[in-house]
Order: structure tokens, then sequence, then C-alpha cells
């Protein structure tokens, strides 16, 4: 009888030699790592995160009339199915004047949704909206919303939106504007502005 056939090991990977093992030349062996002890009388350092100044605690000094309010898409979607008028809903909720404003991403999402949003793309080309360009690359309005809240702390956010609420909760000092019981409402405001509280 023959010798049997040897099998071939699949996915069997070749044994590498260890890179500090004693057959490979000195230079280009690795070198081990030294350990450098603590010293316990060192000063730490620790980065803090920084916070505005226009904080003060949870309080944001920054906000007051005229309010200027980033809006989100399915905001201005559920104000037509709620038959509210944006301008007028926002004064009727924080007693003041209002700018609502929109992001060129806002706008590139309503314009993707095609025809059967015209009505909610013709509202946010209304002369009262202000129009906010944006630099970034891509057309996600949550990002995009989300990036210059925490840069600037001057803005309300308008959103339906479960997951854009949670991401601007995270932030301190933002305002979220939302739908209830067929009108405006607004949470994180501070006490002495004329936001009611239901």
């Amino acid at each position: 009888m023959g010798k049997p056939k040897a099998k071939k090991k699949y996915a069997a990977m070749k044994k590498m030699i260890n890179l500090k093992d004693q057959r490979i030349k000195e230079q280009d062996r690795a070198k081990a790592k030294v350990k450098r002890k603590r010293d316990p009388s060192a000063i730490k350092q620790k980065e803090v995160t920084k916070y505005p100044s226009c904080l003060f605690f949870q309080y944001n000094t920054q906000l007051g009339p005229p309010y200027h309010i980033l809006v989100d898409t399915n905001f201005i979607n559920f104000s037509i199915k709620a038959k509210l008028d944006i301008v007028q809903s926002m004064m009727d909720c924080l007693y003041a004047k209002c700018i609502p404003c929109i992001t060129d991403c806002v706008m590139a999402e309503i314009e993707k949704l095609g025809m059967k949003y015209r009505v909610a793309l013709r509202i946010a080309k209304d002369p009262r909206f202000e129009r906010l360009p944006c630099t970034h690359k891509g057309t996600y309005a949550d990002d995009c919303l989300v990036q210059r809240v925490t840069q600037h702390k001057c803005y309300i956010v308008a959103t339906v939106d479960r997951d854009l609420k949670r991401r601007i909760r995270k932030i301190p000092g933002v305002p979220i504007m939302y739908i209830s019981n067929h009108r405006y409402n607004i949470e994180r405001m501070p006490d002495d502005y004329g936001a009611p509280r239901f």
C-alpha cells in the first residue's frame, strides 16, 4: 500500500516569526518598549469641554425677541396637516416676533420629496422665511441643523422628528418647538420669556 496523500489545510496561515526573535538581524528587530514609571507627584492635565459664554448654567442669554427659528422638513409638512399658518402660530406660541429660518439642506430635502409636497415647497419659499446658506457637503438636514445649533446658540429648533429632538436635547441652551394638540408648543425655554407652559 502506498502513502496516503497529504490533505491541504484550507485557511491555514503560515507561521510568522516574531519581530523580537533573536534570528532576525539586530537593525531589523523590533525594539522592546521601555515602561516609564508614573510620577505620583506630577500635575495631572485634563481636557475640560468648553462651554460658550452665552450660557449661564442652562440659561441661554442669547435668546430673545425677535426669535430665529430653524425649521425642519417634517415641521412644515405637519403644520400643513394641522392647517396652521407657520409664522402666525409661532408668534401665538412665543408672544413675540419670529423669523423662521430655512437652511439649504432643508430646502433640498423638500425639493427631493417631489410633487406630493409642492405646498410645503411653496411655503418654504415664502419671503418671510430667512434663507441660510450651507457650506458643508451633502444634504442631510438633521446633521446640518445640529451642527449649526452647536456653533451658534441663538436659534430655536422647530421639529417633529423624535431622533432629532433627542440629539438636540443633549446640547444645552437650545429650545425645541414642536406640534401638539393642533398648536405649537415649546420646551426648554427660559421662564422669563413669554412661552406658555401646557
